[in-house]
């Protein structure tokens, strides 16, 4: 029992409550101390000080795998010359064999990276000369920025070895634009690439030697991002831009073996080729992930990601690398808006449930929605548009007609991407329209898309609504107050995995997920958001995370 508590429990019966009891994996009682010591009279009574209780934080568009992937490669952080940079190519040197790769990560300031090689005095990575030096019996990779975590240009670097284990020379040319391979005064190659793409294709395309995440990686790195995900008081995910084959087996691998601290809902990401092959295979295949899906209360599969455009030249190379889908976790795909069209009506026709990121083309969705909702109907589906960006009112009405869910990420449309929406016609208002999409009656959640994974920077965007480099407001009309945006990213989550029922609200019966919090985020100024931090995080009624 978890007594002097502010505690919001987002039960409308019972907004809140100073005392919460757990038995087992189940919440038994909320409300004031007296009542809930009388419900629990034997229950271990923990005086929690004061402090906020929360719902656990349901991340509804995660990237959950990738976090901890990045701990499985050397960090450059911290090092502000190229002497830096080989001095930690040196020490990885002395560790591992000789003959293997050594692969880092990126240049610059994590977990953004947005500074990258202009942190460093030269402003430029090493070249092949001196990482030759550095590591003269191992190929060398340092891997360029990966855009949805900060911003492009990318720079990777190769020693002399790695260049040639990957056939590059002066005559390679990428096949997908926006990939420069520096070259010296004689035209040959430096070791270094720059990639203009917001995200990578230089491993797919022109570097197929360079050591890939193999699934023990995946499963470690799920089990890293877990624990940081923990930390931060998160207790579920869902993934709806979808999961590829080999990320799916890796939540399904920690499932069985009963090491799940996070509850996972995930989407399938298809690699069909065309929509003869998506036919059979959602026809023959994806019986399982019809409907509300398959799984229990820690995993679930349930619909597909269809993306709408796409790049066919990096999917294609993308896809011939499949198992493997490098930091992403999804397939590429590339969706032309025709065929967009009837893989909507093939997943109406199956029961799989649409989920697809939007932007800036929702006016342009919306109508696809329509005509299949004519044939198929798809009111009762919980169908998901996510990554809004740009919304007409006509087009969040029809959204609300539709039966549509919504997700959004205010830190990728707002904050980090945010200077191309500064001089909207009506001041940002309908960018990331949280206030217009709630005033309509559409079921909303918002995450982090992993950039960072830290749901209290999000929380901060959301109600800030405060573009990165200027500081300035992105429709100020759409900023939330911070219960509001609490409930969107706790309890309101657990309508796409269809668990509204057990999950998400701090009431007796419901499952005993919650997180508490340094300090209450509803009495802070927005800008104060993203300073707070997770004291303790129980998961099923099992602690996690605790700092206290």
């Amino acid at each position: 029992m978890f007594e002097n508590a502010k505690i919001w429990t987002f039960d409308r019966e019972r907004p809140t409550a100073q005392a919460i009891a757990i038995e087992g994996n189940v919440i038994v009682a909320v409300g004031d101390r007296d009542a809930v010591r009388d419900t629990a009279p034997d229950a271990e009574r923990i005086d929690l000080q004061g402090a906020c209780v929360i719902p656990g934080f349901n991340d509804t568009h995660a990237h959950m795998e990738r976090e901890g992937l990045k701990t499985l490669r050397p960090s450059l952080a911290g090092a502000k010359s190229v002497g830096d940079i080989l001095a930690r190519i040196r020490e990885a040197a002395a560790i591992i064999p000789p003959g293997e790769w050594i692969v880092t990560m990126p240049a610059g300031t994590p977990p953004f990276f947005f500074d990258g090689v202009s942190s460093l005095a030269e402003r430029r990575l090493p070249n092949r000369h001196e990482l030759d030096a550095a590591a003269p019996d191992h190929p060398v990779y340092i891997q360029g920025v990966f855009g949805n975590w900060g911003k492009p240009p990318g720079h990777s670097g190769l020693n002399s070895r790695g260049l040639e284990l990957n056939n590059i020379g002066p005559d390679t040319r990428p096949r997908v634009g926006g990939v420069k391979i520096e070259v010296d005064a004689q035209g040959i190659p430096t070791g270094i690439i720059v990639e203009h793409n917001n995200r990578p294709t230089v491993e797919f395309d022109i570097l197929p030697a360079v050591p890939r995440f193999g699934f023990a990686d995946r499963l470690e790195g799920i089990r890293r991002s877990q624990r940081l995900y923990n930390a931060k008081g998160t207790t579920s995910i869902y993934e709806g831009h979808g999961s590829a084959a080999e990320t799916i087996s890796a939540y399904r691998r920690l499932w069985e073996l009963n090491e799940l601290t996070i509850r996972a809902g995930l989407v399938l990401s298809p690699s069909w080729n065309d929509l003869t092959e998506a036919r059979r295979i959602m026809r023959d295949w994806l019986a399982t992930a019809r409907g509300s899906g398959l799984g229990d209360r820690w995993l679930r599969v349930s619909g597909i990601h269809i993306a709408y455009g796409g790049d066919p030249v990096v999917a294609c190379c993308a896809r011939a690398h499949l198992p493997d889908t490098g930091w992403s976790g999804f397939v590429e795909q590339a969706v032309s808006p025709s065929d967009f069209r009837e893989a909507c009506f093939l997943a109406a026709e199956f029961d799989l449930r649409l989920h697809t990121i939007v932007g800036d083309q929702l006016h342009e969705i919306v109508p696809v929605l329509r005509a299949v909702n004519e044939r198929h109907p798809i009111a009762e589906r919980r169908w998901v548009i996510e990554h809004i960006g740009r919304a007409r009112p006509e087009d969040i009405r029809a959204l609300k007609e539709l039966g549509i869910y919504v997700t959004t990420i205010s830190t990728y449309y707002l904050w980090k991407g945010g200077s191309k929406y500064l001089n909207e016609a009506d001041g940002g208002n309908g960018v990331v329209p949280h206030r217009a999409i709630l005033d309509a009656g559409i079921p909303l959640a918002i995450a982090t898309d992993n950039i960072p994974y830290d749901p209290f920077f999000t929380l901060w965007t959301t109600c800030a609504r405060e573009e990165r480099s200027t500081g300035r407001v992105i429709g100020p009309d759409q900023r939330l107050d911070a219960h509001t945006a609490l409930e969107l990213f706790t309890a309101a989550g657990a309508a796409l995995t269809f668990d509204e029922g057990w999950k998400g609200r701090l009431k007796p019966g419901f499952a005993a997920d919650l997180a508490v919090l340094s300090d209450d985020p509803t009495t802070l100024p927005p800008a104060e958001l993203k300073d707070l931090s997770c004291l303790l995080t129980i998961v099923d009624g099992r602690i996690v995370h605790d700092v206290r």
